[in-house]
């Protein structure tokens, strides 16, 4: 199967590796050349711009985007639109805000360009190895797609989630959670650090992971994190964040549905600017950098 690709920040290039590995042909497009340059070593194809990228596939199209949320993917898509034929699919990788998606996938439908929006779970270390991926658009579109998504994913790490902005939707309520699961660590973590027993916080975290209730991908990543670094020096405590964590507040707002857990994580992040240094902030810091290679240094 070959499929083009645009965009090949971190989370784009290591999904064209692996999907080079698996066997899918690949003609990439960045706007930076040296991502380009290493996914071609790798055996993808190049394309110097849009009308070369189609014209190096056959009938049906597919073109994956992964590219920053909002004006971003809108620009790229209106680039794309004057070359792209009826029944061509192009698909939303990126964590677009899913009512973007949702009016995306209907005026590419008046023009009978299908739509699948993708969310992408895993971070950069994930789209190498393996992702996760929750899928939203046309049913039929979905099974198309599947020899790629099944090449992308980890074993059974996929599913079809609904209509358009449904996939989008539901990773940003993972990312949601992700808010809460992360601050949670990050509290126990300040308490174990500031107790009397100064416990060995690589140790504790070992145990956690290990058949516990609260074992995880995260807690795993806050082992590695203290064991490499225990007191968390030169970590920010200043904690960036993304729009999924507010969307999802939002989201649950429209709906009736209180979310207290999620939204006092994401006002601890908003909050974190104007803060003085803190162990609990500097762990949400560090986790977002072990998963997503998030900067977390002062530096």
């Amino acid at each position: 199967m070959k499929i083009a690709y645009i965009g090949l920040g971190k989370m784009g290039k290591n999904m064209v590796l692996r999907l080079l590995e698996q066997g899918i042909e690949v003609v990439a497009w960045n706007r930076s050349e040296g991502p380009v340059a290493e996914v071609v070593a790798a055996g993808a194809t190049a394309a110097s711009n849009f009308k070369e990228l189609l014209g190096s596939l056959a009938e049906r199209r597919i073109i994956w985007l992964m590219l920053p949320a909002g004006e971003v993917t809108d620009q790229i898509i209106s680039e794309l639109l004057p070359d792209l034929k009826t029944g061509d699919l192009l698909i939303d990788g990126g964590n677009s805000f899913y009512k973007d998606t949702i009016r995306r996938s209907a005026e590419l439908a008046q023009k009978g360009i299908n739509y699948l929006d993708i969310g992408v779970s895993g971070g950069p270390g994930g789209a190498r190895s393996g992702a996760c991926m929750m899928i939203g658009g046309d049913k039929a579109d979905y099974e198309l797609l599947l020899p790629v998504i099944k090449a992308a994913c980890a074993p059974d790490a996929y599913g079809y989630m609904g209509g358009n902005g449904a996939g989008h939707f539901v990773k940003m309520v993972h990312n949601g959670i992700e808010y809460g699961m992360m601050q949670a660590i990050a509290e126990g973590a300040a308490v174990l650090e500031e107790s009397p027993f100064k416990p060995d916080l690589a140790e504790v975290f070992r145990v956690y992971n290990n058949k516990s209730v609260i074992e995880s991908r995260l807690v795993e990543w806050a082992r590695q994190a203290f064991a490499e670094n225990p007191k968390l020096d030169n970590i920010s405590s200043t904690i960036s964040h993304t729009g999924e964590g507010e969307w999802t507040i939002q989201a649950a707002k429209e709906l009736g549905i209180e979310v207290p857990v999620i939204e006092k994580s994401f006002a601890v992040r908003v909050n974190s600017v104007n803060e003085k240094e803190n162990f609990r902030n500097k762990v949400v810091s560090v986790l977002r950098n072990k998963f997503g290679h998030h900067k977390a240094s002062k530096d």
